[in-house]
């Protein structure tokens, strides 16, 4: 239904194959070593004749490295609409000093914060129906690498400037990284204890909660917030400035993604389409300026780096990631596998000194983070502040949510002990998925790096809880995997679904069931439009003409170029 996880590395992992500055293989992004046949499944592509490899047919290269420009200007187009909107209706600051007291200031209030909602949503639907459009040509192989990353570049720039949307997340890192500024320990307050025009913009939810992010996180955020006061606490600086430092994790696994995607045995095309032209990541994680950007790029170069051969420094970067977000860690016992498997002995006493070596690396690097952020380890017990969100995205959440409506038609009951009776058995689960995959990657090598991205998505989805861009943690390694036509239709359905699960302005629509099922049913109709133009059969079948009654019968000169 998804990846293909039994596929294995299509070519050796001997080391990177030429690519152009874009990522794209040169020849191999195009039609080379797998195609996608109509049922889904992947089967060969003959190779041009004379040469005894494969080459693109002539002109056909120069194609590829062409962004198309219906999906290219109609993605642009989306992302103005929704930096638009985005002013009135997004993640807007509490004292806008652009808006307010200005003849636009109605933007944000009344009629025109509805009109500005009603685009952003017009953004949105624009933006998933351009992403649609590009996967079509990627499935079709008429684009290379370089297009998609071209095209999905193009998507971002206007939205670098634009409010946060979907989330009001990045006033909680700049108000985190403000609480050491002004000698506050981030993780023994909340942001409330610094009022202020940081505090102001924070979330409710979130103002007397400790910072639950790494010492790497809170250094980087420490230092940005230092700038945006010494700027006179210009927070549209401080916004802007943020997504930009958050967007180096973009920049990271971009890098790493052709080569990584070769050793794990996808197409560096298809992989750049899934994770970076997806709306997810377009709108939500650089739109929302999200901190999983970090993780996620620090994770896949240092993922590479291990298969490279480079242990101190994958595990480093991994420890980087963790240090950003707690959810890395679980990726570091696999890196330990890849690199026991490049070592002599039995796999007990290679273990031993890979696991050894690991462990000295991430003290070394996590002790350095944390004496450089002047934190201690308050980070661990802060850890249990996003389990405080309760929605039913995490899978054991949603459980204990359901037994208890279901039973509380019979009595009334407390619904908190079936949400803590769920999570429990949700860690349960966890806890022997990353077993099971941990032990199964035991021989190391891209294996270990891709079964590291299923435990990865795991986490994800049954932690306490749960939210859109977490899944970007499993997704960014999993999107270097084979695919089959099917799974692209499933993650475009989930993708979209996952894109609105959230309005505008950062807060949940994820009980409003009505609104939840229209989003589904476009959702769908979208991923059927991968595969299918025309999805919903709107379209009559053109008429097949009679066949001569001779059957060895010439057709006249008119009839054959149409009549006259």
């Amino acid at each position: 239904m998804g990846p293909d996880m039994t596929a294995q590395p299509t070519r050796p992992a001997t080391g990177p194959e030429p690519t152009d500055p874009a990522g794209s293989p040169v020849p191999s992004d195009v039609p080379t070593a797998t195609a996608l046949a109509p049922d889904g499944r992947q089967r060969d592509s003959p190779p041009a004749a004379g040469t005894g490899a494969p080459c693109p047919a002539p002109g056909l290269r120069s194609r590829l490295g062409n962004p198309p420009r219906k999906p290219l200007w109609l993605g642009f187009a989306a992302s103005v609409v929704l930096l638009v909107g985005g002013v009135g209706a997004g993640g807007t600051l509490i004292h806008d000093p652009i808006l307010t007291n200005s003849p636009l200031g109605f933007w944000r209030f009344g009629h025109g914060k509805e009109l500005a909602t009603a685009l952003m949503y017009v953004g949105v639907v624009l933006m998933a129906w351009a992403w649609v459009q590009l996967g079509r040509e990627v499935l079709a192989r008429r684009v290379g690498g370089r297009a998609v990353l071209t095209t999905s570049v193009v998507w971002m720039l206007p939205l670098l400037i634009s409010p946060p949307l979907f989330t009001r997340d990045v006033y909680s890192y700049l108000a985190q990284g403000a609480l050491p500024v002004f000698g506050f320990d981030p993780y023994a307050v909340g942001p409330e204890a610094m009022p202020g025009t940081f505090t102001d913009n924070v979330h409710y939810f979130w103002q007397d909660t400790p910072a639950p992010y790494g010492p790497f996180f809170i250094l980087v955020a420490k230092a940005w917030a230092w700038v945006t006061v010494q700027a006179g606490t210009n927070m549209v600086l401080g916004v802007i400035g943020m997504r930009l430092i958050m967007c180096v994790g973009l920049v990271l696994l971009i890098w790493t993604l052709p080569e990584l995607t070769r050793r794990l045995g996808g197409r560096p095309a298809v992989a750049l389409w899934v994770v970076v032209a997806n709306p997810v990541m377009v709108i939500h994680l650089v739109g929302g300026g999200h901190n999983d950007l970090l993780l996620v790029g620090f994770l896949a170069v240092g993922c590479l780096a291990m298969l490279r051969g480079k242990h101190v420094l994958g595990i480093a970067l991994v420890t980087l990631a963790m240090a950003t977000k707690a959810s890395a860690a679980v990726a570091l016992p696999f890196m330990v596998l890849i690199w026991a498997a490049q070592l002599e002995g039995t796999f007990l006493r290679r273990l031993v000194r890979a696991g050894a070596a690991s462990v000295a690396v991430f003290l070394v690097v996590f002790a350095g983070v944390s004496v450089a952020a002047h934190v201690d380890l308050g980070w661990l017990p802060a850890l249990s502040a996003p389990s405080m969100i309760v929605n039913w995205l995490s899978l054991p959440t949603g459980l204990g949510e359901f037994v208890h409506t279901a039973l509380g038609g019979v009595a009334p009951l407390p619904k908190q002990p079936f949400i803590n009776v769920a999570r429990v058995i949700g860690a349960i689960v966890l806890v022997t998925i990353v077993a099971v995959q941990w032990w199964r990657a035991r021989g190391g090598g891209p294996d270990a790096v891709r079964r590291a991205g299923i435990a990865l998505l795991a986490v994800a989805l049954l932690s306490p809880a749960t939210l859109p861009w977490y899944l970007s943690w499993g997704m960014a390694i999993l999107a270097m995997v084979p695919w089959s036509a099917r799974g692209l239709q499933w993650l475009v359905f989930g993708s979209l679904w996952l894109m609105i699960v959230y309005y505008p302005s950062g807060e949940a629509g994820l009980y409003n069931w009505g609104y939840l099922a229209v989003c589904a049913v476009l959702a769908w109709v979208a991923a059927r439009s991968l595969l299918r133009p025309d999805p919903l059969g709107f379209r009559r079948p053109k008429a097949v003409p009679a066949r001569s009654a001779v059957p060895d019968a010439e057709p006249s000169r008119a009839s054959a170029v149409g009549g006259r």
